[in-house]
This record gives C-alpha cells, structure tokens and sequence, in this order.
C-alpha cells in the first residue's frame, strides 16, 4: 500500500510539473528571473549552453534600442551621467516652497501603511495612486514631475506608469544582518528604482550605494553571469537563487568595474539609479529614519516597444501596487503564503517600527 501511495505521489508530481512547463517557458520569455522556481531557467545544463547569458545580453541589446527613442525625454547633461553611470543625483530638485509645502503635507498625519522587515531595518510603504492621491496634490505633483517621469523612464528604458509609494527606512545599527545590505543586481535586464529624499542620509545613517557604470554589461560580466547561472539553483543564499545575485566588493575591479560609492545626500535630493547595476543599502552606524518618494518601473525586458503599458488604462493607473497587496492578502489567507510586507494600520510616515 505504501509503494502505491508513493508511485501515485510520483506520477501526480510528474503530470503536475508537465502542466507547468508552458508556464516554465512563457517565464524564459519575459521577466522570470528566479533559478530555484524555474527549473528550465535553473538548468546547470542549459546555462553551460548560454541560456542565462542570451538573455542577459538580448535584454541590454534590446534597452539599449529603447532608451535610444528617449532620451528626448531627459537633458543631455543627466543623460550622459546615467549612460556613463548608471546613476543620476539631483540635489536641490524642487524649489524650497514646494520642498516646504510637501512636507507639511507628507509629515504630521497618518497613513493606511505596511511593514516589512528585513534584518535590523524596517521599511514601511505606503502605495500612491488614485485612491489616495488627490488628497495630497504636493505629492501629486512630484509624482508628475516631467523630469523625475522622464528620469524614471529612461533608466528603465521604457515609459509606461511608475509605481510609487512613501518608504520609510528604519535601521538600527545592531541586529540581524539586512540582505539589503549585500551588493547585488535586482536582476538580469535594465530596470529603475529612484528616490526623493524627504531626510537627510548622512554617512553614519546606512545611505545607497552603487558601482558607478556597472549597469553596463562587460565581457567579464558576461562571464561572469555565466558562472552564477551554472550554480544559483542550489546556491545557499536565497535571494541569490532567486536571481539577484550578489557579489563581493572584492570581485567588482575583475569585472570592470570601480569601487562602491556612498550617496550621502541632503533632503530635496532625486536619485535615479539602474538596478541591474550593483547596489546596496550600506549599513547603519546608529538608528536612522528616513522618508523617500519611491518609484520603480519593471517591465517585460524583451518588448520592443517603449509604451503600451496595460498598466496604463482607465481603472488600472495608478493601482499597480495597491491591486497586488490586495491579490497577496487574499494568497495568504487561502494558502498561508503571501507576500511578507504585513498591515499595521494608519501610523505617522515617521512613526517607530510596529513590527
């Protein structure tokens, strides 16, 4: 009865991963970057072959075609910081009385907020979009900024509509280590994340850190891309296997690539950054808090048109991000799995950890 009970398990195991397969490789033709979820992806086997690599130079070929048709959309100063780069630092970005202005409205109130923590940091988000926006119109108006949507699309090197939300940071300079902390690409393809700083983020307060022009693909990269992908499935870091690969300091000068920078900056200051370019949050020196405007676009890397965006129609603008909190709650109620960012309810932007 046992051998019927694990043959039977075994077959419906197969038929299941069968089924799965088309899913497998609609995922090889978009966005799937995860080599422990993908097992054509996670393949020591076809990344011997180059898999991994076709991708990853197909998508920068292809980001390279977009950002050509626009780079109208950014001037030619911050366009030949980002492509020499793959960072772009605004300080000063709005006038004093619209900085002023979106303070006081950002700060002293209490928003409908989540938490996720990772190590000694808590990030608190709050999604911006058509359900809270018009309520706050300095807000409003930084999430339409010509140059900050221009910025945003041009690293991602696709326009469409941003996602955007309040993040709050707060570190503390003893605990658990923070995997935000490791140098590592978000994936395999040209991708955003900005921020406008509300805070100033001093040295001793765990600023951003970005390899200056590692968004750039090397031949040493490339080779070094290929070596990850052959081991990532069973690698012993998760977020290595699933795709956003680390790496040490140390290894950066064989690939190319110069020292980490520390972006220590004033309030009232946009960071615009490539996130296939190595990155990291720097660890704390003493507990910090700081609020930024986030923004991020991820699309499709190997689309060859720049707009199009479903995300962009009536009833879904503005929604991205609020839609999938609420199709992640709904996970995890049925399944007990979900995404870990948690509810703690209407809390000051600026408020202590709740969770």
């Amino acid at each position: 009865m046992a051998d019927l009970t694990r043959t039977a398990a075994r077959v419906a195991g197969t038929v299941a991963s069968t089924a799965r397969v088309p899913i497998w490789l609609a995922g090889i033709a978009g966005a799937d970057k995860s080599f422990s979820k993908n097992p054509i992806l996670g393949s020591p086997t076809l990344n011997r072959l180059g898999l991994h690599v076709a991708r990853v130079q197909l998508a920068g070929r292809m980001a390279e075609h977009r950002r050509a048709r626009l780079a109208a959309l950014i001037d030619l100063t911050d366009r030949a910081a980002f492509d020499r780069d793959g960072i772009v630092i605004k300080r000063d970005f709005l006038e004093p009385e619209a900085f002023r202005a979106l303070k006081e409205e950002v700060f002293g109130r209490s928003f409908a907020a989540r938490e996720l923590r990772q190590g000694q940091a808590v990030q608190r988000m709050v999604p911006l979009g058509r359900d809270n926006l018009p309520g706050l119109p300095h807000l409003a108006a930084l999430t339409r900024n010509p140059t900050l949507r221009g910025l945003t699309c041009y690293a991602a090197s696709r326009s469409g509509e941003p996602v955007t939300y309040l993040q709050t940071v707060l570190a503390e300079p003893d605990g658990p280590d923070d995997p935000q902390t490791a140098l590592h690409a978000d994936t395999f393809h040209a991708t955003t994340k900005g921020w406008f700083f509300l805070h100033d983020v001093a040295e001793e307060d765990g600023p951003f850190v970005y390899v200056p022009g590692s968004h750039r693909l090397t031949p040493e990269r490339l080779a070094w891309e290929r070596a990850q992908s052959i081991a990532a499935r069973d690698a012993a870091d998760s977020h290595h296997a699933a795709g956003s690969f680390r790496i040490r300091a140390e290894d950066l000068a064989a690939l190319g690539y110069g020292a980490p920078v520390r972006v220590a900056v004033p309030a009232n200051t946009l960071v615009i950054a490539d996130t296939f370019g190595f990155h990291a949050r720097a660890p704390s020196l003493r507990p910090s808090t700081r609020v930024t405007v986030h923004t991020y676009i991820r699309r499709n890397p190997f689309l060859p048109w720049t707009g199009l965006d479903p995300k962009a129609l009536p009833g879904l603008r503005g929604r991205e991000l609020s839609l999938y909190l609420g199709f992640q709650d709904l996970k995890r109620q049925l399944t007990g799995r979900g995404a870990p960012w948690r509810p703690v309810g209407p809390v000051a932007i600026d408020a202590p950890a709740q969770v």
